[in-house]
C-alpha cells in the first residue's frame, strides 16, 4: 500500500529505459512487493536512488526516519518464488519503461511498476475502448456489448474488460478473434469467477490477461477498484453498458474521467435498476451510446487502421420533441468531489454542516457523497457524521 511516508523522495523518471537486468528485474518485483510500497512511492523512489537495488537499500532508513518500526524488505526468495510461478504459468513480467509495457498507463500517477502478462502482449500498445457493466446483465445488454465488441474490433480497437460475468464476459467473448484485454483483480495464474475459466483461457490464447498483483493471490475486495482504474487506464474511452446506481461500473468511469478518458453510456428504460448507472452517467454529461459510431466520433483523431472494411453509420434518429433536460458536465462532478474531499478530514464532521460550508444545494451534494462512499474515499459514521476516508 502508498503511504505519504516517502512523499520527501522525488518524482518518477522518464518512460524509455533499456530492458532491465535480470538481477534488477528481481529487485524491481522486491521493491514493489515491500511493505508500504506502492506504485506512486516505487516510481519516487527510482528516481531518487537511480536503481532498485539501491532503493532497497536506502529503504529500511527510509522507513525509520518516517517512524515506522522493525521495517523489513521483500524477501528474495519471496520474489523468486513468485517468479518461479511466472514461469510455470507462461507469464511474461513487462517493467515500466520497457519496450512492451503499455503505453497509455504512462499518463496514470500511480502506474504499475510491473505487470505480469499471458498472451499476445502486442495487444497492450494497440487503440483499446473499455466496455464494463451489470453482472446480472439482461439479453438486451449482452446483445448490446456484443455488438459494440464486434464493430469496434472491426474498427481495429482492442476491447478492454475486467473478465468479470455479465457484460465483461460477453464483450470479451465477441472480441476474442479480433482483439482482447482482459485485466485481472488477482494474480493472473488465478482465474475469478470460476465460470469464467475457459473464457480465460481463450483469451490467454488469443487475446491477452494481465495483472500487477502477484502471481498466485486470490482477488480480494480491494483489489477490484485498483483493477477497475487499469481498465479505464488502458482505453481511449469507457463504455458503459449496463450499471446499477450503486455499481462499480461507476467507479471504472469515475477513474476514467480523472485519468482524461471518455466516458460513455448506453442508455436504458428507466424502470430497469440495471439502467440506472447509466441513465444518470448520461444526465450528468457522459456521450450517450447507441452503436460503434457513437464511440468512434466522441475518440475523434486517435482512430488505428481498419482491420475491415468499416460499417455505414447509424442514422440518427430525429430528436425527440420538448425542452431537452440539462446536463451537469463531467468535469462539474470532479471538481465538486475534489471541494468535497478537501473539506473533510479524519475527524468526522457533520453532513449539514459539510453543505452549509459548500453552499449548495442538499441536492446536488447527497449523489455525489454516495459515490465518494462507494469508491471508498468517504466514510460515514453514526449520527450523520462523516469523515474522509485515510
Amino acid at each position: 500500500m502508498d503511504s505519504d511516508l516517502f512523499d520527501h523522495v522525488a518524482a518518477r523518471p522518464e518512460p524509455g529505459q533499456p530492458d532491465l537486468s535480470a538481477v534488477e528485474r528481481l529487485a524491481w518485483l522486491r521493491l514493489i512487493r515491500s511493505r508500504r510500497v506502492g506504485p506512486v512511492t516505487f516510481h519516487r523512489l527510482i528516481a531518487e536512488h537511480g536503481t532498485a537495488s539501491a532503493a532497497l537499500l536506502a529503504l529500511p532508513d527510509i522507513a525509520a526516519a518516517a517512524g515506522v518500526e522493525q521495517y523489513s524488505i521483500c524477501l528474495v526468495e519471496v520474489a523468486q518464488h513468485e517468479m518461479m510461478l511466472g514461469r510455470v504459468a507462461g507469464a511474461q513480467m513487462i517493467c515500466w519503461g520497457e519496450a512492451t509495457y503499455p503505453t497509455a498507463l504512462y499518463d496514470l500517477n500511480d502506474a504499475p511498476p510491473l505487470i505480469w502478462a499471458l498472451g499476445d502482449v502486442r495487444l497492450l500498445n494497440r487503440p483499446g475502448v473499455a466496455m464494463v457493466g451489470a453482472r446480472n446483465a439482461s439479453s438486451l445488454g449482452v446483445r448490446m456489448a456484443t455488438r459494440l465488441a464486434e464493430t469496434l474490433g472491426e474498427r481495429g480497437f482492442v476491447t478492454i474488460s475486467g473478465l468479470a460475468r455479465g457484460i465483461d464476459a460477453a464483450a470479451h467473448k465477441a472480441a476474442l478473434a479480433l482483439g482482447t484485454v482482459a485485466v485481472q483483480a488477482g494474480g493472473v495464474d488465478v482465474i475469478y469467477p470460476e465460470e469464467n475459466t475457459q473464457l480465460a483461457l481463450d483469451i490467454a490464447a488469443k487475446g491477452c490477461r494481465i495483472s500487477e498483483q502477484p502471481m498466485g493471490l486470490a482477488p480480494q475486495a480491494r483489489h477490484f477498484p485498483l483493477r477497475n482504474r487499469l481498465v479505464s487506464g488502458l482505453s481511449l474511452a469507457v463504455v458503459v453498458v449496463e450499471a446499477a446506481a450503486r455499481s462499480g461500473s461507476l467507479i471504472t468511469a469515475r477513474n476514467a474521467l480523472d485519468q482524461g478518458r471518455e466516458v460513455l453510456a448506453v442508455p436504458g428504460h428507466p424502470f430497469d435498476a440495471r439502467a440506472a448507472g447509466c441513465n444518470m452517467l448520461i444526465r450528468d454529461g457522459a456521450t450517450l451510446v447507441r452503436s460503434s459510431s457513437d464511440v468512434i466520433e466522441a475518440i475523434g483523431t486517435c482512430l488505428p487502421q481498419a482491420a475491415a472494411p468499416p460499417r455505414q453509420p447509424v442514422p440518427h434518429p430525429a430528436p425527440l420533441p420538448g425542452p431537452v433536460p440539462a446536463r451537469r458536465p463531467l468535469a462539474d462532478m470532479s471538481n465538486l468531489h475534489s471541494q468535497i474531499l478537501a473539506r473533510l478530514g479524519p475527524s468526522p464532521l457533520a453532513e449539514d454542516q459539510l453543505i452549509r460550508d459548500l453552499a449548495m444545494p442538499p441536492a446536488q451534494i447527497t449523489p455525489q457523497l454516495l459515490m465518494l462512499e462507494l469508491e471508498g474515499k468517504v466514510l460515514r459514521q453514526p449520527g450523520g457524521l462523516l469523515s474522509r476516508a485515510v
